[in-house]
This record gives structure tokens, C-alpha cells and sequence, in this order.
């Protein structure tokens, strides 16, 4: 099982009108997509890019997340997604990821669960030479 000491990633952005639902706050559906823009914005600060995957082929794969919607988000609101690899244990990765609004207040809680997926074999792979490689940037 290897823990890691990952960096913590920060990722900026603003609430806007097709982030939100008829009640006027975030669509539970949205939050998926805002947190999956912080997390290529992860990989892309970490310098690795879709054309890593391309020439790789090996991509970073959901298996599972669960989500945790505490306070909602409101229309321009600014909000900070945390993000922060926390164990990455033979085929399986815990990313965990929290949204804060302006006053620093969690509002979301979210843990998703990640392979790395060999895109020609269609499978996972385990932690052998090429994925050490991939793993050194989380």
C-alpha cells in the first residue's frame, strides 16, 4: 500500500449560470463535471497532458466516487477545489477532493476512487515500470 504525501492541488473557479438548476444553486450533476475540470487541471500542473495518454496509452480511470453536497453554490460565487492523491494501493488510487466557497466554508466533499486503464489491453494495470512513471507526477 503506498501512502502518498501527495502536493495538494488548488484550482480557482467561478459559479456561472449553466452551472446552476431551477433553485438557483449548483445542479448535483455539475459538481462531477467541476471536479472533473480540477482534476486534468491537476494532471496538466503536473505536466501531464491528453497527448501523454495518447502516446502512452494509459489513462486515468474513475472507478467510483462518492460525493458529499454540504452548503450550497450560488450564482458567481468563488469557489477553491482541494485536490490531493491520498493512497495509491496496486491498481486502485484515493483521490480526494473539497470545494470551499470564498469564506473558506466546505460546501462539497468528495472521494474518488482510480485506476490507471491501459487503453489497447482494456484493463487495468498494476504499478510495474511504465505506470511508476505516471504515479511519480500524483
Amino acid at each position: 500500500n503506498i501512502m502518498l504525501n501527495s502536493k495538494m492541488f488548488i484550482y480557482k473557479k467561478t459559479i456561472k449560470e449553466h452551472h446552476l438548476d431551477f433553485m438557483g444553486h449548483v445542479n448535483n450533476a455539475v459538481y462531477l463535471t467541476i471536479l472533473e475540470e480540477a482534476r486534468w487541471e491537476f494532471l496538466k500542473n503536473q505536466n501531464y497532458t491528453m497527448q501523454d495518454i495518447k502516446d502512452t496509452g494509459i489513462a486515468p480511470i474513475i472507478l467510483e466516487c462518492n460525493i458529499k453536497f454540504i452548503k450550497e453554490l450560488i450564482l458567481r460565487q468563488e469557489i477553491i477545489i482541494k485536490s490531493q492523491v491520498t493512497s495509491f494501493d496496486g491498481k486502485i488510487g484515493i483521490m480526494q477532493q473539497n470545494i470551499f466557497n470564498e469564506n473558506d466554508v466546505l460546501c462539497s466533499s468528495a472521494k474518488f476512487t482510480f485506476g490507471f486503464f491501459d487503453v489497447k489491453a482494456r484493463k487495468l494495470i498494476t504499478s510495474d515500470e511504465t505506470l511508476k512513471n505516471i504515479i511519480d507526477i500524483i
